[in-house]
């Protein structure tokens, strides 16, 4: 009897169930999968427990429910001005990562080559796979996490056909500048590639770094596909509420796909998170200062416990090489962690073809409480001398 197919061949347990699974059985601080320990705006909750009780409980229209589709719009004319058409350029997703697997499997052939930045999410790879696409990663190197734009351009072939692009960058925390963006567009344009542009940390940047959606630059708006989700901005990562913005042959390609995967989902949630996308200037800058309180709390204690810290501008997740330590693999080291000091981590190395660049990197979320973070510090600090 067959078991499974070719396409999974090779991908097995995801890093995030493998971590959560042994956090749940030990009982450890969960620094490792990027959800907060808290829910968002209880105003964005009443609106789903309207919906819920007004009888919006069946099917969605597949592309969405239309007061959805016309707040992501007018989300991207506010912040950015993009002008899309909420009828014919938006498409509502189950959650961002339905709308990379979407956007992959409606316009990627097999054998088509797809230039994606490494370290990666990993479910880009899952789905590269699944698409039958060949990955040309361009790898992101600490310290600084910047692009190499000869190493871009060098992975251009014929048979490329995309760029899958993630800023602000999971897990690096790096965010694009607008000059990398200028010579990824400048790429794009000269080989006539699709751009599929993961933005789910879009208002999760620190020290003043702006996001810059590559849609925005001369020549992109009509070649990319613009990704985001309402679980990150606005703590509800469980409702799973993600969508893509750009031009109608390419959103028609996706929902060519995502009709055929989840048709529709979380009916009574949509019109809630178009209530959030409304939500005033205070509420996404009070945001970002929480959480830059939080990366800079995590930061310290990290880098008073010996590591080397990477601080990052954007996202969940600071970067640390563990080396000061005494540790060469990030693997071993987290799974080292629960059971010795009751702490998760995510080891860097799951995201990249090439493993040796990403061993001795081990990821951490602040996206939870300041006492969870000391505790888990406290914790940390102990590891030393138990060695």
């Amino acid at each position: 009897m067959k078991t499974s197919s070719a396409r999974i061949a090779g991908l097995g347990t995801t890093i995030f169930a493998e971590m959560s699974a042994e956090a749940v059985r030990t009982g450890s601080i969960n620094l490792g999968q990027g959800f907060p320990d808290t829910d968002g705006p209880s105003a964005v909750v009443e609106r789903a427990v309207d919906a819920l009780r007004g009888g919006r409980n069946q099917y969605a229209p597949g592309s969405g429910v239309p007061e959805l589709r016309r707040a992501i719009a007018a989300h991207q004319l506010r912040f950015y001005g993009l002008s899309v058409d909420p009828d014919t350029e938006v498409a509502v997703t189950t959650g961002a990562t339905e709308a990379v697997a979407a956007a992959l499997l409606g316009l990627i052939d097999e054998g088509d080559e797809v230039i994606v930045l490494e370290p990666y999410y990993d479910s880009y790879v899952a789905m590269l796979q699944m698409a039958g696409a060949v990955r040309r990663p361009v790898t992101l190197r600490a310290p600084d996490f910047r692009l190499p734009v000869e190493e871009l351009r060098a992975a251009v072939s014929p048979r490329t056909t995309a760029v899958l692009l993630n800023s602000p960058h999971n897990p690096t925390g790096s965010v694009l500048t607008h000059e990398e963006l200028e010579a990824i567009a400048e790429i794009a344009i000269e080989h006539d590639l699709v751009v599929i542009s993961d933005e789910v940390y879009e208002h999760l940047t620190f020290d003043g770094v702006a996001h810059i959606p590559i849609a925005t630059l001369p020549g992109m708006a009509e070649r990319t596909l613009t990704i985001s989700s309402g679980g990150k901005t606005f703590s509800f990562t469980g409702w799973k509420i993600g969508w893509a913005t750009g031009p109608a042959e390419l959103i028609n390609a996706l929902l060519g796909s995502k009709q055929f995967l989840t048709y529709t989902s979380g009916s009574p949630l949509q019109p809630a998170i178009a209530h959030a996308l409304g939500s005033d200037d205070d509420f996404f800058a009070s945001l970002r200062a929480q959480l830059q309180a939080q990366r800079d709390l995590l930061c310290d204690g990290l880098a008073r416990i010996g590591l080397e810290v990477f601080v990052p501008a954007g996202t969940y997740f600071a970067t640390t090489d563990i080396r000061p330590l005494g540790f060469e693999d990030g693997v071993d080291f987290c799974r080292m962690l629960p059971e010795r000091v009751g702490v998760v981590a995510i080891p860097h190395q799951v995201f990249y073809d090439h493993v040796e660049v990403g061993r001795p990197l081990v990821r951490w979320a602040f996206c939870k409480r300041p006492e969870v973070l000391m505790e888990a510090l406290d914790r940390l600090a102990t590891l030393p001398p138990d060695l």
